[in-house]
């Protein structure tokens, strides 16, 4: 079993299509399905059943999947171990961030880290600080810089670098905004505007609002900062951003609550070997951390 032919079977069975499979792994299709059919071959069983132009893994490939990760996590693992003992900082690192994260915490971290390791292939993806988060625990990506989770997997480290403070904004001419002080619970009386289900940063809100025994109105929900922060700022409803963000197209609701908080900063697996360009992300992140404990 050759670990490019695995690697084919898990891209095809990731996006169900034989041509994203190629297109994700720089392939042609006709290439994707020759390392399926050597696959196959190997195994003595067929993966994927093909049915009206949609591709299903069989009941062989549902259970070679699983085995499939292992094994080439198990490898890359060796791959790094091996590559660490040279001492050089290079090959490839994949990294993945938030759209916040990305575009207003690591500028300066990956302007620092690729000056000083020009040898080094960043696999930068923005993705959604959960799904990265989802990223790490199978293994798929070596370090995330995200929102931190509120309850984490204890399969993963969590380290904080920044901490974000949020505010209840709404637009200037918001019937909120005119207030010289609000209770807490004025805010259920109209609608919100609220990052999307499932993500940590709407969890650490709402779980504000259910200390308090309030439920609140969210009118409409983005998982994109710089849209909630629109959207708020045309009247469609009140929202919290992080302090950063705000500037004179919101205003800050004077809401008489203890500051809600989320933490930010980087994940790595616990059981997964970090290569020398992991480690020397990892300490550039911790230049950061370090400079902002000490203020």
């Amino acid at each position: 079993m050759d670990t490019q032919s695995l690697q084919a079977f898990i891209a095809v069975a990731d996006t169900q299509s034989f041509s994203l499979a190629g297109e994700r792994l720089h392939l042609t299709q006709p290439a994707i399905s020759k390392r399926i059919a050597t696959l196959e071959h190997q195994t003595g069983a067929k993966l994927f059943d093909r049915i009206n132009r949609r591709v299903g893994l069989t009941e062989a490939g549902r259970l070679l999947l699983p085995r499939a990760r292992e094994i080439l996590l198990l490898v890359e693992d060796s791959r790094r171990t091996l590559s660490n003992l040279t001492g050089e900082v290079s090959g490839s690192l994949t990294l993945a961030t938030s759209h916040h994260v990305g575009l207003h915490r690591l500028p300066p971290v990956l302007k620092a880290f690729t000056q000083a390791h020009r040898n080094v292939d960043l696999n930068l993806r923005f993705l959604d600080s959960e799904q990265a988060y989802h990223g790490v625990v199978s293994g798929e990506i070596e370090l995330a810089v995200v929102t931190l989770s509120p309850a984490p997997n204890p399969q993963v480290e969590s380290v904080p670098v920044w901490v974000d403070r949020l505010r209840f904004v709404a637009a200037p001419d918001h019937p909120l905004a005119q207030a010289d002080s609000l209770a807490f619970a004025a805010l259920v009386d109209y609608p919100a505007v609220l990052p999307g289900p499932l993500t940590f940063t709407r969890d650490i809100v709402i779980d504000a609002f259910e200390r308090a025994s309030l439920n609140i109105d969210v009118a409409l929900s983005t998982n994109y900062l710089e849209t909630l922060k629109m959207m708020a700022s045309i009247g469609l409803g009140w929202s919290v951003l992080p302090e950063s963000m705000i500037d004179e197209e919101v205003a800050i609701l004077p809401v008489d609550h203890p500051a809600i908080v989320r933490r930010l900063g980087y994940l790595r697996h616990r059981e997964r070997s970090l290569s020398n360009a992991g480690r020397a992300m990892i300490a550039e992140l911790d230049v950061i951390r370090n400079r902002t404990a000490a203020r």
